[in-house]
């Protein structure tokens, strides 16, 4: 297998400027199997030049084929020979037969996200399902019964980066708002680089590709803002904790081109409609590592779904989609004009890019990205009483930078503890930080290098980076699934923490790698509530296969069903489980590479 594999300094540095980051040096959107880019359809037609297929009875074949999509013969993983995989369409009642042949040289799988299906239809390889072997084929037959937008992905090692990835589409029983237009719109992240030299390079040095760190210009900046003490202090805290406030995703631009329905920004994926139309865009974040913030200019956005469940509608300027959700909005052009779909990533490096548009060939300008932000105080610590530290200047805390905390029990405050042996009250040389011990079950060490004592529970932050941006930006406050809840009142809790240690680039729950790790046993039929306390500086995608995840308001009341639940760092969120499937079940953070680092579980209803 010809895989890109840089292995010089050289090679690995000339990425970003070969690449111009997210710009792209042709036109990309594959139209795959024939080793081509997809210049000529684009410039033939506006319309997505991703295959759909329809009915019940579905052929699928596995394979790699030569894509190009930043102007460097690479070698993708398709399906029916399409990079997206072909939008599937189903309705919602009928019974589905999807037969998936595997042409590749290694064992491959399909799951299908956000499905409620048997176990052994799920596709986790190792569970209930041994994968697909070489040269055979397994034929998945499951009831379709729900309705909305999901999406398909392998579940074998690192092939969704690589291409395995498609959308879904389930027409309900009843047709219920009418639309003009109907869109998916499959944000993606692509690299030239093979994901297992990416995945080797984040464990040899976990900031590799964060080029966002602080300079000698941040510096001076806040020396401005806080004093030449406060400045200091504040970059020796994170110097001293080896941590960065700039650490929002584990790779950035610099490896990543950020593609729409499989198009580069260059390639300009284009929508059409016409002036009044009610265009429904049906948002998958199908990316292996990046949150991306979306918004069009010169729109508003009536988000009306969520993970393929219906919700009051809300309308936003912008929303933060996290790996493997999905939204639904539709938006009304009332002009003959182009509007652009902008969707930055997370950490600022780069963005995907497309077209509504009245006539092919129109197009809008692009936005500029957004400053890059800085992890703050509060991503820190979550709830704590800030005022009650000496030395914190609070109206500097957007920065990102720590504030000195000088007091009476060490260098770190009263808040602070250290994993270094006889450092008690200390933070010289410390690989973390944590809140007193007595406050968490867990204790930092070799695969914790952070522990929040007391997380936020609100519902209504919309992200680093999104606050008080100027914008009606999309929160979990603001998304309600009508009607009651699948789930009864929890018979029992479950507390999780969400745990890393960056250095060493181990991610886990409660600080188990899934190596190390006892299944999570449920009774069949019972009601929990599962508890996510995010322990690390990074926001973590968390799905649960088989069973829908109801997420709690802080007091307790239902608030939205969901399959995959974003918890933001220093958060504390709740949902509620209905043990009604039976079998083996994964349980993962969404980001691929800390999925692959430790962060599992398997969930067994028995």
């Amino acid at each position: 297998m010809n895989r890109y594999n840089p292995t010089s300094l050289a090679e690995r540095l000339a990425l970003p400027s070969r690449r111009r980051f997210v710009q792209g040096l042709t036109l990309g959107g594959i139209v795959a199997g024939f080793g081509l880019d997809a210049r000529a359809a684009m410039a033939a037609s506006p319309a997505p030049l991703v295959p759909m297929l329809s009915g019940s009875e579905f052929d699928l074949s596995i394979g790699e084929t030569p894509v190009n999509i930043t102007g460097k013969r690479r070698i993708g993983t398709v399906v029916n020979g399409s990079l997206p995989a072909p939008t599937l369409r189903w309705r919602q009642g009928d019974t589905v037969t999807l037969r998936v042949r595997n042409t590749l040289s290694t064992t491959s799988s399909i799951h299908w996200h956000g499905m409620i299906v048997p176990a052994d239809m799920d596709g986790v390889p190792g569970l209930s399902f041994m994968g697909i072997a070489p040269g055979e084929t397994y034929a998945y037959r499951f009831k379709v019964n729900q309705s909305g937008t999901y999406w398909y992905h392998s579940h074998s090692r690192f092939q969704e980066q690589t291409g395995l990835y498609g959308a879904i589409v389930i027409e309900p029983r009843e047709q219920r708002a009418r639309v003009d237009r109907d869109y998916v719109v499959m944000l993606s992240d692509w690299s030239d680089a093979d994901p297992e030299w990416l995945f080797a390079t984040l464990k040899k040095q976990g900031d590799y590709f964060n080029f966002g760190k602080p300079t000698a210009g941040d510096f001076l900046r806040d020396a401005r803002a806080q004093g030449l003490s406060g400045a200091l202090a504040g970059r020796r805290m994170w110097n001293e904790m080896r941590m960065n406030p700039s650490d929002l995703a584990d790779v950035s631009g610099y490896a990543y081109t950020y593609l729409m329905n499989g198009a580069s920004p260059a390639a300009n994926w284009t929508g059409l409609f016409s002036r009044g139309d009610k265009v429904r865009l049906r948002f998958i974040n199908g990316s292996s590592m990046s949150f991306f913030d979306v918004r069009i200019p010169g729109l508003k956005m009536r988000v009306v779904a969520a993970d393929g469940q219906e919700v009051e509608p809300v309308t936003v300027d912008e929303f933060r989609i996290g790996n493997a959700e999905t939204f639904d909005v539709i938006v009304e052009p009332d002009a003959d004009r182009a509007y652009t779909i902008f969707a930055q990533s997370m950490d600022r490096s780069g963005y995907a890019r497309g077209t509504l548009a009245a006539r092919a060939g129109m197009s809008a300008e692009v936005p500029a990205l957004d400053p890059r932000p800085l992890l703050t105080m509060r991503d820190m610590m979550g709830e704590m009483d800030h005022s009650t530290m000496p030395g914190m200047d609070h109206s500097k805390m957007g920065h990102g930078s720590m504030p000195d905390m000088k007091g009476s029990e060490g260098s770190c405050g009263a808040s602070m503890t250290s994993t270094k042996k006889g450092a008690e009250g200390s933070c010289g040389n410390m690989p973390g930080m944590a809140m007193p011990a007595a406050a968490s079950p867990l204790k930092m060490g070799p695969t914790i290098d952070m522990l929040v004592a007391t997380p936020r529970t609100n519902l209504d932050d919309p992200g680093i980076g999104l606050r008080d941006n100027g914008r009606r930006v999309l929160t979990y406050a603001d998304l309600h699934t009508p009607g009651a809840p699948i789930s009864a009142d929890p018979q029992r809790e479950i507390e999780l923490h969400l745990t890393g240690h960056m250095e060493r680039y181990i991610w886990s729950f409660d600080g188990k790698k899934f190596s190390a790790a006892q299944p999570l046993k449920l009774k069949h039929g019972e009601q929990v509530r599962i508890s996510l306390i995010n322990d690390t500086m990074m926001t973590h995608p968390i799905h649960l296969h088989g069973m829908w995840s109801e997420l709690e308001t802080p007091d307790g009341a239902f608030q939205v069903r969901k399959h995959t639940i974003v918890v933001q760092p220093a958060q504390k969120l709740s949902y509620r489980v209905n043990a009604d499937a039976l079998g083996s079940w994964a349980y993962h953070c969404h980001l691929l590479y800390h999925m692959e680092a430790g962060m599992f579980r398997v969930v067994e209803v028995a």
